[in-house]
Formats: structure tokens, C-alpha cells, sequence
């Protein structure tokens, strides 16, 4: 009854803390692919066409949409306009820029310099006579953009400790990869499971699982036994923001939700709470959780609190195409 009336009109609003997970949001890699669709239709016009969306947020694809980008599938969606065609941030398969070479496509690459790392990795144990174990999300646009960089038949997808107990590679010398944005934890079960399998398992020169989605998992983990409810703001198809609501869980919260943006957050989830936690996915950026708050802010009087874990300055170099000058304008005759 006490909460309900403190909600009245001219009542006072209960409080409530909110700690603020850092780092949280936009990573290097997001943040370049979406640089690299807003410079491509500030240089060659619109349209620019986008295969697949280029990071996993709506709020993000329909920001484009509304500056020029037109978002396809497949390329056998795009006319031969001679207006360039923009690869996500999340890579794929060697058949789509063969197939744009041979339309003589003019096509810029967004996929994340460390999904490529991942998929050089994996054609030199494939180079090597390894067989790939690739840890990961059957369907996710990366894992198909991974197998697709090798022969069919190369790589065998393993995306639980349970498959991983079960699986049965081809005879002789095996390497994994993995998928950048699964859960730390998880992995590392997994990756128990098949050395204890197969002694012989090489790993990747470098840790697959990104930094950003190290940091994020990290900083949810730094903030989940102070919290009673954490809200993950990201889209229910990235696997990076799915993967933070349930470390924010296995870390000692006993709620967290998923949720694409503050319209769509009932501030009600945090009646009768004293602390929680809040925190996004690396295709979310920070506007929408700047709109959690502000729901928030609408039925109660909220403090925030930041816990950041690391900092993260890396930058990635944007594409050739897009590094250099603007042609000068021809003078006129």
C-alpha cells in the first residue's frame, strides 16, 4: 500500500540506486561498422546497401535506413546500380565477395578486425592439417561467416559442454576456435570438456572471445550480488547482450531482463527494490540506456552509481575506400 501511494501524484518517489556496469555499449567494432555505412553514404550517396544488419540493434539498422543505407539479405536482393554494398560487422562466408566480384560489385567490408583474426586463425590450422572445433551459436551470422572461410566438411560446430562430451572430429590433429561474444565461463567449460578429450587440442595464438565482450561480462559480474534486478539493454538476437543477462544471473543476481530500449522497460520491475544494476549490449549504444534511466526516473528517485572495470581505448582503422581523400571535383570545360 505504501509503495502504491508513493506513487500518487505530489507523493514523494521511493529511492533507488542504480550501479551503472562500465564498460558497457558501443565497442571498437560496432562503432567502426557504423561509421563505415554513414561514410559510404556520405561519399558515394544514397542508397548503400547493407547485407545482413550491421550490428544486432533496430535502433541502430533504422538510424541508417532513415540516412540512406537499404538493408538486404542476400545480394541477389541489390540491382546493379553501381552503388557500393556494405558486409556487417559480423563477417561472411568467402562466397559473398566471390559473388560480388563477379557482378563487379563495389563492396566495402565492415566485419570486426577481431571476428577477421578469428577466421585468419582458422585457415592456418586448416593450412596446418587441423581439423576445427568451433565453439558457438548454430546460425549466428558469425559462425556461418567462420565456416564459410573454409571447405565444407573443415569445421564441426560444438555449442555446449554436452556436444562437446559427444562430439566425434575425423581422426588426426584438431584445433578450436571460438565464436568473440559467448559467455567466458561457459566457453571455458566447454574448452575443459575437450582437452580432457583431446590432449592434443591447439588453441588459437590469442584468446577468440573479444575484449568488449570480456570487459562487459567482467564489469556485470563486478555489480550482480549488490543488484536485486539487472536490465541488459540489447536486441533478443545479439548474442553478446543475451550472454550478459545470463552471467548477471550465474554472478549471484536474482533477476536480470533483456530489454531493447527504455519504451519498452516497465519501471514497475524495480518496485519494492533498493539497488539495481544496469547495463548494455556492444551493439547498443549509450542513448538507450540513457532512456532506462529516464523511465526510471519517472516513478523513482534514483541516484547512479558507476562501477567501471577497464577502460577501453581501441580504435580500428576504417577501410581503405574510406581513408582516402574525396576525389576533387572535375573543373568544368
Amino acid at each position: 500500500m505504501d509503495q502504491i501511494a508513493n506513487h500518487l501524484p505530489g507523493a514523494p518517489k521511493p529511492p533507488l540506486k542504480v550501479l551503472l556496469a562500465g564498460p558497457r555499449g558501443f565497442c571498437a567494432g560496432v562503432d567502426r561498422a557504423i561509421k563505415i555505412v554513414e561514410l559510404a553514404i556520405e561519399r558515394y550517396g544514397a542508397p548503400v546497401y547493407v547485407r545482413h544488419e550491421i550490428v544486432h540493434n533496430r535502433f541502430v539498422v533504422e538510424g541508417l535506413q532513415a540516412k540512406g543505407a537499404v538493408f538486404v539479405e542476400e545480394l541477389d536482393e541489390i540491382p546493379d546500380d553501381g552503388q557500393p554494398v556494405i558486409f556487417s560487422a559480423h563477417g561472411v562466408p568467402k562466397s559473398v565477395p566471390a559473388a560480388a566480384d563477379a557482378r563487379q560489385m563495389l563492396y566495402l567490408d565492415a566485419t570486426c578486425p577481431l571476428v577477421s583474426k578469428v577466421h585468419r586463425e582458422a585457415e592456418r590450422h586448416h593450412t596446418n592439417g587441423s581439423h576445427i572445433l568451433l565453439i558457438g551459436h548454430a546460425g549466428h551470422p558469425e559462425v556461418v561467416g567462420t565456416m564459410g572461410q573454409l571447405p565444407p566438411g573443415a569445421v564441426t560446430l560444438v555449442e555446449d559442454a554436452e556436444q562437446a562430451a559427444t562430439v566425434e572430429p575425423p581422426p588426426g590433429p584438431l584445433a578450436y576456435a571460438t565464436q568473440t561474444t559467448l559467455s567466458v565461463d561457459d566457453t571455458a567449460e566447454v574448452l575443459d570438456v575437450l582437452r580432457a578429450r583431446f590432449p592434443g587440442l591447439s588453441a588459437p595464438v590469442k584468446e577468440d572471445i573479444c575484449y568488449a565482450t570480456t570487459n562487459r561480462q567482467a564489469a556485470v559480474k563486478a555489480i550482480a550480488e549488490r543488484c536485486e534486478l539487472i536490465v541488459v539493454v540489447g536486441a533478443a538476437n545479439s548474442s553478446n547482450s543475451v550472454r550478459l543477462r545470463e552471467v548477471a544471473e550465474k554472478a549471484g543476481c536474482p533477476r536480470a531482463v533483456l530489454v531493447p530500449r527504455g519504451r519498452d522497460f516497465d519501471p514497475a520491475e524495480a518496485d519494492g527494490l533498493s539497488t539495481i544494476g544496469i547495463t548494455a549490449g556492444a551493439s547498443a549504444p549509450e542513448v538507450l540506456v540513457e532512456e532506462v534511466i529516464a523511465r526510471l526516473r519517472e516513478r523513482f528517485d534514483v541516484t547512479t552509481e558507476d562501477v567501471t572495470v577497464a577502460e577501453e581505448r581501441i580504435v580500428f582503422n576504417l577501410p581503405r575506400p574510406l581513408r582516402a581523400p574525396r576525389p576533387a571535383p572535375t573543373p568544368a570545360e
